[in-house]
């Protein structure tokens, strides 16, 4: 169809459209949402070749960079409300990583994120307002992926921006740098969570409540709903029928208050609580068994209304030392390979023999008391350590969080040295790496290539509230990791 057919169809369309009002009554209802779904198909492929119109311009030079917006204000006044910007921004993108040698049109990277953004937008399934929502996301994201993930997650972003638009992209990227990311950023992001988490003074307000505003790590978030979930929900009375009519809002707020006042009732060396078995503030992860012991991926919380929230490897760790968590450890196909066992955790007993033996924190320069501290594994838990006296060593938060970030290894003694120390700290970086190293022979420094993980987008990833990517798309095969089947 020669350039002349194609203008004179659209005028026909033009004129199809107008006064389309007046035949409507003449519908009936299935009829109705027919027509609406040839008036979009319309509409999405006119916003495509509306795209593919001005790209052309833009690379013949009748109108470039700044013009480009004003050029589209002018020529397509349906664009002067909003999407003039966005439709610039985009064509002149697109133009610039295309420019042959001499300044013409080039090649274009269909690989490439703006390639593969660009080829969204010309076939209709995204408009430039979300294309441009989608390249930023992808900016934001890719120095912590793998170079050849990048196509892949651009794939995967344009997808949900088709289905969903592009609000819910910032609410899966955690899930993607997870399966897709660098080693250990997960690990360094959600570190970096730690300074901007916060608990605001109280505020009292009209009606003497008082306000708190909240802001909290995935870990924090974890734990707090894990504890307070169980309690919050509904309870009727089954002897008398009564039914529970307090609000959500209420029932949470009152089981906080109530998980608060529970640890205040316990003595300072934990007494009255049954660790992970009897407790209803446990916190059920799931990880595979490789990402556990690479210190890659992240674990996905189980079982309560945090479900879906990522705990980092390096603080999943962290919080195995002394909290009530279980990890649910899988094999490569998903099998359950170990529950984590009660055992796991300190006991009360040997937590105040920790006491007297450590007095309180062991880091060095450290003053503060062992009330304020809790039993760390020495080895980790994760790394094959037992649960023994031989194998722990009391840490304030701070420290605790500062010997997994800086992978530091104590030493414990039986007897105290000259200075009265049962555990003694080597604060050179990577010191508890090296001795692993040492013990295993394996290399298990952080940072170690361990191969390619990064097959095509896995539609798990946007189970539930997420919606399924086509599987008409497919994505290069993973590259095969050494030594794996």
């Amino acid at each position: 169809m020669t350039l002349d057919e194609r203008r004179s169809r659209l005028r026909d369309a033009r004129e199809a459209l107008s006064g389309f009002s007046e035949v409507l009554h003449q519908a009936s209802g299935p009829e109705l949402a027919e027509l609406l779904g040839l008036v979009d198909e319309v509409s999405s492929s006119a916003g495509a070749v509306r795209a593919e119109v001005t790209l052309e311009a833009v690379q013949r030079g009748e109108v470039c960079g700044g013009e480009v917006q004003a050029w589209l204000r002018e020529h397509a006044p349906s664009l002067r409300q909003s999407g003039a910007a966005p439709l610039a921004a985009v064509t002149n993108r697109v133009a610039a990583e295309t420019t042959g040698p001499g300044g013409g049109p080039g090649a274009r990277d269909a690989d490439s994120a703006t390639g593969i953004v660009w080829e969204a937008v010309v076939s209709g399934g995204i408009e430039a307002r979300t294309a441009t929502a989608v390249l930023r996301e992808v900016e934001r994201l890719t120095p912590r992926l793998v170079d050849e993930a990048v196509p892949t997650v651009t794939h995967g972003l344009v997808g949900l921006a088709h289905q969903w638009g592009p609000a819910l992209m910032r609410r899966l990227r955690p899930k993607l740098l997870a399966q897709y990311g660098q080693h250990g950023v997960v690990d360094d992001l959600q570190e970096r969570l730690v300074a901007a988490a916060r608990l605001s003074s109280p505020h009292v307000e009209s009606g003497d409540l008082t306000e708190y505003q909240l802001w909290m790590t995935p870990e924090q978030a974890a734990v707090l709903e894990a504890a307070i979930g169980p309690m919050s929900a509904p309870q009727p009375n089954d002897e008398t029928g009564e039914r529970d009519l307090r609000p959500a809002g209420q029932r949470r707020v009152e089981a906080l208050a109530d998980v608060c006042r529970r640890s205040s009732a316990l003595d300072a060396a934990g007494q009255g609580s049954d660790g992970a078995a009897g407790s209803p503030a446990t916190v059920h992860v799931t990880i595979d068994l490789r990402d556990l012991e690479q210190r890659t991926g992240a674990a996905e919380v189980l079982g309560s209304t945090a479900t879906g929230t990522l705990i980092a490897p390096e603080t999943l760790r962290r919080i195995a030392c002394d909290a009530e968590l279980v990890p649910h450890v899988l094999g490569t196909d998903g099998e359950d390979l170990d529950l984590g066992r009660v055992h796991r955790l300190f006991t009360p007993a040997q937590r105040r023999r920790l006491w007297r033996r450590d007095g309180g924190c062991t880091f060095p320069g450290c003053t503060a008391p062992a009330a304020w501290t809790r039993a760390h594994h020495v080895v980790h838990w994760a790394d094959g350590g037992d649960t023994g006296i031989d194998n722990a060593a009391l840490l304030c938060q701070r420290h605790h969080s500062t010997v997994h970030s800086r992978r530091l290894r104590a030493t414990v003694a039986r007897a105290p040295d000259d200075s009265g120390r049962y555990v003694v700290w080597d604060l050179t970086d990577g010191s508890y790496d090296r001795h692993l190293e040492e013990r295993s022979g394996i290399r298990r420094a952080r940072g170690q290539p361990t191969g390619s993980r990064y097959p095509e987008m896995p539609t798990e990833m946007l189970s539930s509230n997420w919606p399924l990517l086509p599987r008409s798309r497919r994505y290069p095969a993973p590259t095969p990791v050494p030594g794996e089947a």
